[in-house]
């Protein structure tokens, strides 16, 4: 077990206004105080006005909790969400060109087969995989590849999602003021 004092990778889900230059002002936040993101994901969630970004971030327990409440003091931060510690589902993406030699063919779908990655193009010198899992079987499907020639690499960053039922983040709306008749000194039908 980890203490708050060691650094490790922290995932943290937020929401925020979907908006122009709400991005730049997330990654400027980090980026004025020197911490590195090292991933994110950033896609529109199924209220249009919002979106949704998963950082990667790598820190002690201060370092985040700072990060955390800078987070916070951001305008258009809707909810953040340290999911570190909490049960949930993530997932990234990973495309990857590979040498495609008659001789390691076998071996690269066999492998591909083994990860549940799939060939989504062939040309006579190399395949591009399409995989999906958490960042330990990306990694090992790399590892297992780079033997035989990986030409390039694209890899998304992580999204995660809590496990469970979660309430759902809504929009409060202001206080309807009453309407106010035009001429003021109209107050009753009968003066």
């Amino acid at each position: 077990m980890q203490n708050g004092n060691e650094p490790r990778k922290h995932t943290i889900a937020v929401l925020v206004e979907n908006k122009f230059g709400v991005l730049s002002r997330v990654a400027g936040l980090f980026s004025a105080r020197g911490y590195n993101i090292e991933s994110m994901s950033v896609g529109e969630t199924l209220d249009p006005s919002a979106s949704r970004m998963t950082l990667v971030v790598r820190g002690d327990e201060f370092v985040i909790e700072q990060v955390t409440k800078q987070l916070h003091k951001l305008i258009d931060v809707i909810k953040v969400t340290d999911l570190t510690d909490e049960s949930h589902v993530e997932r990234e993406l990973v495309l990857i060109r590979v040498n495609a030699e008659p001789s390691n063919r076998a071996e690269i779908l066999r492998t591909a087969d083994i990860f549940r990655a799939r060939v989504v193009d062939v040309t006579a010198v190399s395949f591009v995989l399409e995989a999906t899992g958490d960042e330990g079987k990306l990694e090992a499907l790399i590892e297992l590849l780079r033997p035989m020639g990986i030409q390039e690499l694209v890899r998304t960053g992580k999204v995660a999602i809590a496990r469970g039922p979660k309430t759902r983040v809504r929009r409060v709306e202001p206080p309807r003021k009453p309407r106010v008749p035009d001429d003021p000194k109209v107050v009753g039908f009968a003066d």
